[in-house]
């Protein structure tokens, strides 16, 4: 008989589980209308017409380093 209720308790869990990931879930939606990604805007060339389609440009708080690449993103 213990075998049983161990099936019909791992059952109940999961069902449990899966109920409450959905109400969770349609609690906290999203603005459905919101793009998936952000719009991508033509930078302007130093003679002030556009660049080539898509192209993306640093804006004025991205400056350029001369220090060393990151050689390793491992932490302990």
């Amino acid at each position: 008989m213990r075998p049983v209720w161990l099936k019909a308790t791992a059952a109940l869990l999961t069902l449990g589980t899966t109920v409450a990931s959905a109400v969770y879930v349609t609690a906290h939606l999203k603005n459905s209308g919101a793009p998936l990604q952000p719009v991508v805007v033509a930078a302007k060339d130093s003679g002030g017409g556009a660049s080539a389609a898509g192209a993306l440009g640093s804006g004025s708080g991205v400056e350029p380093t001369d220090g060393a690449p990151v050689a390793s993103t491992y932490a302990s």
